[in-house]
């Protein structure tokens, strides 16, 4: 009786962290500086050590992040470069740099704060709800997707400054929790952005297809499309694995097994038109037994000729959640 009513409280917990009402409870902006993080190697499964395989997915490894640095954690993207260089970004607008890989000793972890405009400032910093992230690897610039604002931003190479925001009125009418959750660029030029809590009338989620880069002003209206996630599920990320398929990170919360996760595949149509829907396929359940959290954060890179999936949780900065890293193979 007292485990099921610490799982009560649990859940009522997490359900008001998820209510689109401003965290003040967020650690405020840290100084840039050097980060100390250890982490704990994970099994997949609490009951079978050696599994190493769920749904079509091959477990390469998997680590519980901590740090006693305050503004570690609330992971809410990622990015994993091919040499294991990790960048995670908090929904707090902190910055996170690790290594996963042979060279760890050799990388320097580090901690900063997303660059501001001077016409920001003076905003209270638990508003920089940053949740989404994306890149260009030919311009090395960056895009941030926020929630509570709901803008999105373009950042120079090396996160040096911002280069340019815009706010539009397609996501200005998405709730102000659960909006720019997912964003990601496409191989030629366009951007696609889901709404976590946009729904359309038929119950999908909203998700805009913009022609080019949404900061700029020259970039015409973005067109409407329909993400159809697996039952019960809501987008938290979204990453592009090529030209034509679409990997989603999909999360849902219950009382009976609290935050599960699935990984998803979409196929995408050669010519992507208005209203067209986006239907997703599991590859993948995150569940109990196996290693199971508040996962928010995607990532795919390339390692000896295989494609690699990153999966990261946000753990709020709470203590009864845990920052996990998680290392697949696709097929």
């Amino acid at each position: 009786m007292a485990g099921e009513m610490m799982r009560i409280l649990i859940i009522l917990a997490l359900a008001i962290l998820l209510l689109p009402a401003p965290n003040k409870s967020k650690p405020k902006p840290v100084a840039p500086g050097a980060l100390l993080v250890a982490a704990r190697p994970l099994s997949l499964s609490s009951v079978d050590p050696a599994l190493r395989r769920v749904g079509a997915l091959d477990y390469l490894g998997g680590w519980e992040l901590t740090s006693d640095n305050p503004g570690f954690g609330g992971i809410s993207a990622l990015m994993v470069s091919p040499a294991g260089d990790v960048l995670g970004l908090s929904d707090s607008g902190i910055l996170m740099g690790l290594h996963v890989g042979p060279h760890a000793a050799q990388r320097r972890p580090f901690i900063a704060p997303l660059p501001v405009r001077p016409e920001d400032r003076d905003r209270p910093w638990w508003t920089w709800d940053s949740e989404s992230l994306t890149h260009d690897p030919a311009t090395d610039r960056y895009w941030v997707g926020f929630e509570l604002q709901r803008p999105i931003c373009r950042y120079a190479p090396g996160f040096a400054r911002v280069e340019a925001c815009r706010n539009w009125p397609e996501i200005l009418a998405w709730p102000k929790t659960g909006s720019v959750e997912s964003l990601t660029r496409l191989p030629d030029g366009r951007f696609l952005a889901i709404g976590e809590m946009a729904m359309t009338p038929d119950g999908r989620h909203d998700a805009l297809l913009f022609a080019g880069d949404p900061v700029e002003s020259d970039t015409p209206a973005p067109i409407h499309l329909r993400y159809a996630p697996p039952q019960g599920y809501r987008p938290t990320d979204a990453v592009m694995l090529d030209a034509r398929h679409l990997l989603v990170l999909n999360r849902r919360l219950t009382l009976q097994q609290l935050f599960t996760a699935t990984i998803a595949i979409v196929d995408l149509p050669e010519r992507l038109e208005e209203g067209m829907e986006l239907k997703a396929r599991t590859l993948a359940r995150l569940a109990p037994p196996l290693l199971a959290d508040n996962f928010e954060g995607l990532a795919v890179s390339r390692e000896d000729g295989r494609n690699i999936l990153w999966v990261v949780s946000d753990d709020n900065h709470q203590f009864f959640q845990r920052t996990l890293l998680l290392k697949f193979a696709l097929p």
